[in-house]
């Protein structure tokens, strides 16, 4: 009689992934594995089965008859595995002392409230400490174990460590001093005879636009140069002058909205994109959960709320709302991707 015994729930892993990704090479980059690795494991389970299961003749692999077989009951055994390690981690968390949440400074307002009042709920035993900052302070805090969750902007692409859900994509924009450039003006050929007021390059903002301009080859006077958005927004009143920044930053800066202007780029764009951070398989389903509840949010108050004022922020912002998996990776880093 056929005995199961070697049949591990890895090899029904390789042997799904195999099924969704066509080929046992696309299996093994997507499972971070060699494919003479992958190769050997669906070996292995048609010897513990004692069935072929794929047509490796076929191009994308094909599933044998006992492929077919197999491919439903294999992903019911991962679904339910799945599910009780949700339950197993919900019910770890249930007695969770405490969590840390680092928050981007441009949503810390706008998102923070309600996502520690959804923890209290969620956790009525649990002590919470939030504060906001820097994305690369965060990003820091975060790889240090000295904060559980953060919302930040995406500087890199993230390690096998983390977990990411994308929220936002955003475009940079233009802020200029009230009334700098007219319908019967050239918007660049404006700008660029007017100071330019910059974020630092050690500020990953700073680093975006500063790599953006020289791409672009355009090479301003860097005579002003400061850390917060309103402070930016202040001297472009003061000076006459200009900056870029994201929608958030303006949004962020509202005392400022009657005296200064925004426009679209006046030459290529790039964006930058906003995502809700953890360390992998720490948290069970808890940063999938809030990830959603950031997004309706930010729908809700940042970008109905700029169209109000400014109606083609709505179309330029983008909530992303597709999951893959546990979490998101866009075509960029998040660093500068132009358009």
């Amino acid at each position: 009689m056929q005995t199961f015994d070697k049949l591990t729930l890895r090899a029904l892993e390789v042997f799904t992934a195999v099924i969704e990704t066509g080929s046992v090479a696309a299996a093994a980059a997507r499972l971070k594995a060699s494919p003479s690795t992958v190769s050997q494991q669906i070996s292995n389970l048609e010897a513990t089965l004692g069935t072929r299961l794929l047509d490796r003749s076929a191009r994308p692999i094909a599933l044998t008859p006992s492929g077919i077989l197999l491919q439903s009951h294999a992903q019911n055994i991962l679904d339910e595995i799945g599910l009780a390690r949700a339950k197993l981690m919900e019910l770890q968390l249930s007695s969770l002392p405490r969590l840390r949440l680092g928050m981007i400074d441009d949503l810390d307002a706008t998102l923070t409230p309600d996502l520690v009042g959804e923890l209290t709920r969620r956790y009525p035993g649990c002590s919470f400490e939030a504060w906001s900052g820097r994305s690369d302070e965060h990003q820091a805090a975060l790889e240090a174990r000295s904060a559980d969750i953060i919302v930040a902007a995406d500087i890199d692409e993230p390690q096998d460590w983390c977990e990411r859900h994308v929220l936002l994509r955003e475009p940079f924009i233009l802020v200029t001093a009230k009334g700098l450039i007219t319908t019967h003006s050239d918007p660049l050929q404006t700008i660029m005879t007017v100071p330019f007021v910059s974020y630092p390059s050690r500020l990953p903002m700073g680093r975006s636009i500063e790599q953006h301009l020289r791409r672009l080859r355009l090479a301003p006077e860097r005579r002003f140069e400061f850390s917060s958005s309103h402070s930016v927004f202040a001297m472009v009143k003061e000076c006459g002058g200009w900056a870029l920044t994201t929608p958030l930053s303006y949004l962020h800066g509202k005392r400022f909205h009657g005296e200064i202007d925004v426009h679209p780029l006046p030459f290529a764009g790039f964006f930058r994109t906003v995502s809700l951070k953890a360390r992998r398989n720490e948290l069970g389903d808890l940063p999938r959960h809030l990830a959603e509840l950031c997004r309706a949010m930010i729908e809700e108050r940042c970008i109905d709320k700029a169209s109000e004022t400014v109606p083609w922020l709505k179309s330029a912002m983008q909530v992303h709302r597709v999951e893959i998996g546990a979490d998101i990776n866009p075509a960029s880093s998040g660093a500068a991707e132009e358009y």
